[in-house]
């Protein structure tokens, strides 16, 4: 009978471990999930930077375009700001 018990109490603690065991792994899938989605975030803010750049050159070269020929004095204004339009919105 208390070998019986014994070897009850070892399966319980091998089950126990084994869950143990289970529950890190799972941590640490979680984990690596978790750098994932950080990764992905510092993707989009280098995206988004890059963007700013793309618009901060693009307002870089209406200054200049400006500077030669103000859109206003010019007759077809409009096309280029209909033109342009797709940026803006």
């Amino acid at each position: 009978e208390r070998e019986r018990e014994r070897e009850r109490e070892r399966e319980r603690e091998h089950g126990e471990r084994e869950r143990e065991r289970e529950r890190e792994r799972e941590r640490e899938r979680e984990r690596e999930r978790e750098r994932e989605r950080e990764r992905e975030r510092e993707r989009e803010r280098e995206r988004e930077r890059e963007r700013e750049r793309e618009r901060e050159r693009e307002r870089e070269r209406e200054r200049e375009r400006g500077v030669r020929s103000p859109p206003w004095r010019s007759p077809d204004v409009f096309s280029v700001c209909s033109a342009h339009s797709d940026q803006f919105f």
